[in-house]
């Protein structure tokens, strides 16, 4: 698996996914929107919270969960066996697999929200 196996979220490349209004109770005349899906999955166990981290690196081999990542701030990387790198910081989101094998490092002082999905 490599770096592009990690999902950078966003609508960048997606089809928009508009609910029909008839999904809700009520809407005002001027409600829009769109959801541009990263990850679908059925899953037996699901993890949240919030972690910060200094400086460095941790090897994950494989990756023991899909996590879906919220930059909140400072910069991390992920970087695939093959040297394949995607670098993300404040406000970036993105999901990392289950079974990736690759490296995450911490560039400067960061922290995120998370989501483990087993």
């Amino acid at each position: 698996m490599d770096i592009s196996a990690v999902t950078v979220l966003g609508a960048a490349g997606r089809a928009p996914y508009v609910p029909p209004l008839s999904d809700y109770a009520a809407s005002s005349p001027s409600w829009t929107e769109a959801e541009f899906t990263g990850l679908e999955t059925t899953a037996a166990s699901v993890r949240a919270g919030y972690w910060t981290g200094e400086p460095g690196s941790v090897r994950l081999d494989p990756w023991p969960y899909t996590e879906i990542c919220s930059i909140l701030t400072g910069r991390v990387a992920v970087v695939d066996q093959a040297g394949g790198r995607l670098e993300f910081g404040a406000g970036d989101g993105f999901v990392v697999p289950k079974g990736f094998v690759g490296d995450w490092l911490t560039l400067e002082a960061a922290s995120k929200y998370f989501i483990a999905v087993e």
